[in-house]
């Protein structure tokens, strides 16, 4: 039986954390609020040096991008381990930048050969914004008034990400691209969660940030797995 390689025990290893992590999020126990400034700021910087070692990267056309993404990630997981209003715009701020990372490489390798619009999955981004985003940013208004229109712009970011990660260049692995699509969704899917409960739910149950938690940590190893096979 071989061994297994630095990428794929690292890779346990973040399956680890995040899911220690998700669970821990989801606890109203003091104890609980302390250990995630252990597990959280281990995650991005876990998955990072999984992909950075993983010899099937080294060709990967998405490489860099998606390092460049987790670099972000992690310090939005930092800023979001504080309370309150500057906390939160500077991590989804930090999350903004990795989006818009993500955005670079999947734009560099796109589908040529069709028009982005003409996709479905831009079609099924531009009507999250459409439904989703004015709700959002209302609802976040209400709270700060700052923060509406951050929130609104960041749901087109983010939208944004879902929208070119279905649009890459067919030439490239169908697995990649299966598993870079299926990240995004998810990112897109836990940010939704994140925004309704800070936002939209009066007294949202504590597991929900688990629900969160687990999505994203999901998402991101999707999308680190699909720049891995991009090569």
């Amino acid at each position: 039986m071989s061994r297994l390689t630095l990428s794929t025990r690292l890779t346990f290893a973040y399956l680890g954390l995040a899911a220690a992590d998700s669970w821990l999020a989801g606890s109203s126990r003091p104890l609980a609020a302390t250990s995630r400034r252990l597990t959280k700021p281990l995650l991005m910087p876990t998955l990072a040096a999984s992909l950075a070692t993983d010899r099937r990267a080294m060709g990967s056309p998405l490489r860099s991008s998606t390092l460049v993404a987790q670099a972000c990630g992690w310090g939005g997981d930092l800023m979001l381990l504080r309370h309150g209003t500057a906390a939160f715009a500077a991590g989804a701020g930090s999350f903004g930048v990795g989006h818009d990372a993500y955005v670079t490489g999947f734009r560099r390798h796109r589908d040529r050969g069709t028009r982005l619009r003409d996709t479905t999955t831009a079609k099924v981004a531009a009507g999250l914004v459409a439904l989703g985003g004015p709700t959002m940013a209302i609802g976040a208004f209400n709270q700060e008034k700052a923060l509406g229109p951050a929130v609104l712009g960041y749901t087109a970011l983010l939208a944004g990400m879902l929208a070119h990660a279905g649009h890459l260049d067919p030439t490239l692995p169908a697995r990649s691209r299966r598993l870079t699509l299926a990240g995004a969704a998810l990112f897109v899917g836990s940010d939704t969660v994140l925004g309704a409960g800070r936002f939209l739910v009066k007294n949202p149950p504590p597991r929900l940030e688990s629900v969160v938690m687990a999505t994203y940590t999901a998402g991101q190893l999707l999308l680190s797995k699909g720049a891995a096979l991009a090569g």
